[in-house]
Parts: structure tokens; C-alpha cells; sequence
């Protein structure tokens, strides 16, 4: 089955980001605060991060063809890692802009329509990202839950910032709008190590998470009672497609129909406990012993 396209999330995305640029500019422009700076400067971020999100999702989402017979998808782990460089990147640029702060102190102006202004910018990054992180959890996409996560930390560094320019407002302490903005600058720096670790995983082939695994082992083991046996079994994502290879291993006094009918009986098992998996069974004699040499990745000669 063709999975939906996803793209249509990604024009949200890229609608909120100019919408909290906007917004967020405004804010800044009226009162002077560094951190409301930094929050804008992030949400840039969420701009460029959605943009290439667009485009790694539209390749993504088109069909294996001669060159790429597994597909396209993992073309979305390089959207999340090109976000969390981009993270990096405006991470530096905020802790450069409030160490300059910290060393020559400015007074802020109208803060309390800006805090507003700020606000609107949050709810909206806080309505986007939620509807992100269901739609990515729904159909396994890593770009979108990058997006999504990215746009959560938005929203929570902006209530520190809000916070922190409030107090600022209320004491006159003019060094606690810079010193927030440093840790908008830290809080975003380990969300952006986050997605680079997970997008590289993906890339390496790193196998499913180890409650997915528990769920084929599980399944496996109802085979086992029945006198089956399992080795060799890989997995591994790309995007949103998973991949599971395994070799069965049943009586050699079974037809080959026979055994085929169990096989395809556990490629549909598992394709019900893991969505968009693409299963693959290699069948052999549980009675002969060349069936035990080939269960590593490099088989034995």
C-alpha cells in the first residue's frame, strides 16, 4: 500500500516559521531584548529545517525504481541532521549576540506588547508542533517528530525567555536577559546533537528500537511452540519504511508449498505488529547443519 504523502505537514511547518518570524521580529523591535533576539533567530531555523523537510519528503515519498530498489526514505534523515546543524549554527550566533549584551547592557522598551506578540508566536509553534509529532508517530517519519521536537524546544525556550524578560521588566536586572538567552543557547545546542545522533543511526542501519524487537521475538516465540525455528533476523529503518529479514527454519520433510505457506503466515504477522514493514524470509531444513553457518552478515565458507 502507498503511503500518504506527508508533505502537506512540511507547508505548516513553513507556514508557522514565517509566521513566528514575524511575530517574533516584532517583539524584539519593540523592546530590545537579546532573548527575544535568540528566539528569533531560532525560529530562522525552523524555516530552513522545514524547507529542506519539503524537500526530503517529497523524495522520500517517491516509489523503488531500477536505481533505488529499496526506496527513497532515507532521504529524510538527511532533513533532521541538516536541522540540527542548523541548530548548532543559531546556537552560536545566540551565545555571540548575548555574550555581547552581557558586556554592554541596553535598557528594554514596551515590553508588554512585545511579551504579547511573543506569545501569539508561541501558541502557534506549540498548535504546529503537536500536530507534527502526532502525524510523524503515526506514520513513522522521522523528519516530521524532528520538526516537531525542534518546534516544542522553540516553544518552551520561548516561555524561559518570556519568563526571564518579565523579570527583567519587573527588577531592572538588565544582565538576566542575556544570561537567558545563553541558556536558549545550551537548551538548543543538546536538541540539535539529538537529531545529528539519530539521523546518523539511520543512516548506519541501526536496528529497531528494542521494544519493536521485543514485539517480533514475541511473535516468534508463538512459531517456536509450533516446532519452527529462527535465526539471522536484521532489521532497519529508512524513514518511514522498516525492514526485517529472517530465516525460517522448518522440517526438511515439509513440501515447499508447505513451507512457503507458513512463511508467508509470518511475513504477515509481523507486518501487522511493525506498519510499512517490508519482510523478508529465507527458507531451510531445521535438520541440516549448513543452516546453522549462515547466520552472521558475512557468511562463513
Amino acid at each position: 500500500m502507498q503511503a500518504p504523502s506527508l508533505t502537506r505537514y512540511a507547508w505548516l511547518s513553513i507556514a508557522a516559521a514565517l509566521a513566528t518570524i514575524l511575530l517574533k521580529g516584532v517583539a524584539w523591535r519593540m523592546t530590545g531584548s537579546v532573548g527575544l533576539l535568540s528566539d528569533a533567530i531560532e525560529s530562522f531555523v525552523n524555516l530552513a529545517g522545514a524547507i529542506m523537510a519539503l524537500g526530503m519528503l517529497t523524495l522520500a515519498a517517491q516509489p523503488a525504481d531500477d536505481d533505488h530498489a529499496h526506496g527513497h526514505g532515507k532521504a529524510e534523515y538527511f532533513s533532521s541532521a541538516f536541522e540540527g546543524f542548523l541548530i548548532l549554527l543559531a546556537a552560536l550566533s545566540i551565545g555571540y549576540t548575548a555574550i555581547e549584551r552581557l558586556m554592554h547592557p541596553q535598557p528594554l522598551e514596551a515590553v508588554a506588547a512585545g511579551l504579547l506578540v511573543s506569545v501569539v508566536a508561541s501558541i502557534i509553534n506549540f498548535a504546529t508542533a503537536r500536530t507534527l509529532m502526532r502525524v510523524g508517530r503515526t506514520h513513522n517519519s522521522i523528519t516530521l517528530e524532528a520538526d516537531a521536537h525542534h518546534l516544542m524546544t522553540d516553544v518552551w525556550t520561548s516561555a524561559g525567555v518570556i519568563a526571564g524578560v518579565g523579570l527583567v521588566w519587573l527588577t531592572g536586572w538588565l544582565w538576566l536577559d542575556p544570561a537567558i538567552a545563553l541558556l536558549v543557547a545550551v537548551n538548543i545546542v543538546w536538541t540539535g546533537w539529538q537529531l545529528m545522533q539519530r539521523s546518523a543511526a539511520g543512516l548506519m542501519d541501526v536496528s529497531l528500537p528494542a521494544e519493536q524487537l521485543a514485539q517480533v521475538e514475541a511473535l516468534l516465540t508463538g512459531y517456536r511452540e509450533q516446532g519452527l525455528e529462527f535465526h539471522a533476523l536484521r532489521t532497519r529503518q529508512a524513514g518511514s519504511r522498516v525492514f526485517v529479514t529472517l530465516h525460517v527454519l522448518v522440517p526438511g520433510s515439509w513440501t515447499v508449498q508447505h513451507g512457503h505457506d507458513w512463511s508467508e503466515r509470518i511475513e504477515a504477522d509481523i507486518r501487522n505488529a511493525l506498519p510499512h514493514a517490508h519482510v523478508t524470509t529465507h527458507l531451510e531444513p531445521i535438520e541440516d547443519p549448513v543452516s546453522m553457518v549462515d547466520q552472521e552478515l558475512d557468511r562463513s565458507p
